[in-house]
């Protein structure tokens, strides 16, 4: 079966899509560029007629009455229920999916994401499915993000190499975003997920990816001298690859004490 606006997704470019919300992102931006185009034809063609209907030669003398039609008017409220209809009927109940439809974190993939100047910490709990506690006093060159070392739930954690994140595919994702230093962005845009990372703040997002392959994770907040080169992946997998893959992180951070610096 043909996706709807296959023709005009390629058309603009958009990019490949890897989660099952993305397809409610993409044709809300289809919605809207439809919108665009119709009224970006409309008003162009009312400027033709325009040239043509009060040009010098047809009225050599102006008409200092105007005109006295209030189509221009009534037109200009069908746009605005059109835009309003866009909004209350696609884009609130878009975020309103997104909000209240949070995946439970027993049945998800929950990664820990910690940003930094220019760099992307991850975090996985491990079979215990407990993060290691966090406290700002243990912050130091050696523990840049204060976990505590003594914590027995820390002990399983998971973590992976700096800009590496990996996660089974046709699974929820529950991503854990905060940040070191200043106002960073997780993007990444197969999934149709851009959120700011926060100081301060654990900010909760979710996505289902339903493709396998490797995508680009970039900055989209303006964060320092290096932001152009805050880059890490992203990689769905198939589920036993994803084991085989935690498996060996696993054993890594336990000979490791942990997986702490």
């Amino acid at each position: 079966m043909t996706e709807p606006f296959a023709f005009l997704k390629k058309l603009l470019f958009m990019p490949v899509l890897a989660s099952e919300h993305g397809k409610d992102v993409d044709n809300f931006i289809i919605y809207v560029h439809l919108l665009m185009g119709v009224l970006f034809v409309g008003w162009f063609s009312y400027f033709l007629y325009s040239l043509f209907r009060f040009s010098a030669k047809r009225n050599p003398k102006a008409d200092h009455f105007g005109v006295k039609s209030h189509a221009s008017s009534y037109l200009e409220v069908v746009v605005a229920l059109v835009e309003v209809a866009l909004l209350v009927g696609f884009a609130i109940p878009l975020w309103a999916k997104v909000v209240d439809d949070f995946p439970k974190e027993s049945e998800s993939t929950v990664i820990r994401v910690t940003a930094q100047q220019f760099a992307w910490n991850s975090r996985y709990p491990g079979k215990d499915g407990v993060f290691g506690k966090r406290d700002i006093k243990l912050v130091s060159g050696s523990n840049t993000l204060g976990y505590d070392p003594a914590d027995p739930a820390g002990k399983d954690d998971v973590v992976p190499p700096l800009n590496d994140m990996n996660v089974p595919v046709n699974k929820p994702v529950i991503i854990q975003l905060t940040s070191l230093d200043v106002i960073h962005s997780l993007s990444i845009h197969p999934f149709r997920i851009c959120q700011d990372a926060i100081p301060g703040q654990h900010v909760p997002l979710h996505f289902l990816p339903n493709k396998e392959g490797r995508f680009m994770i970039t900055c989209a907040q303006l964060c320092g001298n290096a932001h152009y080169g805050m880059r890490g992946f992203f990689t769905v997998l198939s589920q036993e690859k994803y084991d085989k893959w935690m498996a060996e992180k696993a054993a890594a951070a336990s000979a490791s004490a942990g997986g702490f610096e």
